[in-house]
């Protein structure tokens, strides 16, 4: 299996376009030691022919330009990219659809509650009727149901598996003040010929025990790297909220959970990586303490072009 990081940068990207905190101001500058980062998708390909999306970000357009995997191969319009698969109905994670407005008809994988976002208050679907069209494949997570597996058409030696996490549904959903199920999912990703697994989840609050047993399960884990700590935005002087009310882990736990380093190091994976990684998060600096403290333990950081083989 291979997976390509488009993106790796949480909402906004890093440096986001508007912010001066100390590390966008010092990448500007050129006195921190870190990577650019556009907002966070990945794609997976089984042959590293034909790929499947794993969210559309914003800047889907310059990731696809910036990745010859994903350049047209055949005739004077085509694309390798299959489907796509929404973890969620984020704007940083949905938005891209409209780029990919120009090619064909669009396959989308996605549960009820993202479809519905996407249908009536954020009508990103509607809207694609009038370019490309799509074809909806739902995902049937909801009520009782917390996971399904799945095949994506056209990717016969990868197998799906999606399941309801823990999380907060966009700010402009109904579901933002009272999750449903279906909000948001994780994905297990296996290569039917290797077994090779992935365990993809770029938005995770809790680290639950069907969470952990996927991730003790993977030969790779791909999981959220948003927050350093549950106060960081707070002392960063960029919100009052704190990573809970986000929706996400931070890596450093408290007297109230454990954070997702310490779940990191519970599981067996060979690969270990932070993905969705905010401007604020420390670990960006590639000179920090924090960023030493993951290389210790074998955990990495997904940057822009990042390729895994598994």
């Amino acid at each position: 299996m291979k997976i390509l990081v488009l993106g790796s940068g949480a909402g906004g990207g890093f440096p986001q376009w508007n912010c001066n905190c100390r590390q966008c101001a010092g990448h500007r500058m050129g006195a921190l030691t870190a990577h650019a980062r556009t907002q966070s998708s990945i794609a997976v390909s089984a042959d590293g022919e034909s790929w499947v999306l794993l969210n559309a970000s914003p800047d889907i357009g310059q990731q696809i330009r910036d990745h010859a995997q994903l350049h047209p191969r055949h005739g004077l319009r085509s694309t390798p990219i299959k489907a796509v698969v929404l973890m969620d109905a984020q704007i940083d994670h949905v938005t891209g659809l409209l780029g990919l407005r120009e090619g064909p008809c669009l396959d989308v994988y996605a549960t009820p509650c993202v479809f519905e976002d996407l249908t009536t208050v954020f009508p990103v679907l509607s809207v694609l009727e009038h370019y490309c069209g799509t074809r909806w494949h739902m995902l049937p997570i909801a009520g009782s149901q917390t996971s399904a597996a799945f095949v994506v058409d056209g990717m016969p030696s990868l197998r799906f598996k999606a399941v309801a996490i823990p999380g907060k549904a966009p700010p402009y959903s109904p579901h933002r003040q009272e999750q449903a199920v279906g909000d948001n999912i994780a994905l297990l990703v296996e290569d039917v010929v290797d077994g090779r697994r992935l365990f993809y989840s770029p938005g995770l609050a809790e680290v639950g025990t069907q969470e952990l047993q996927w991730m003790s399960d993977a030969d790779c884990v791909l999981v959220d790297g948003t927050f350093w700590a549950e106060e960081e935005m707070r002392h960063a002087g960029l919100s009052g909220k704190t990573a809970s009310e986000m929706g996400h882990l931070p890596q450093i736990g408290d007297d109230t959970r454990i954070g997702m380093l310490d779940v990191m190091l519970a599981t067996k994976a060979s690969r270990k990586v932070l993905i969705h990684i905010n401007n604020s998060n420390p670990i960006l600096d590639e000179a920090s303490e924090q960023r030493r403290l993951l290389d210790g333990h074998g955990i990495e950081v997904a940057y822009d072009g990042m390729e895994i083989t598994l």
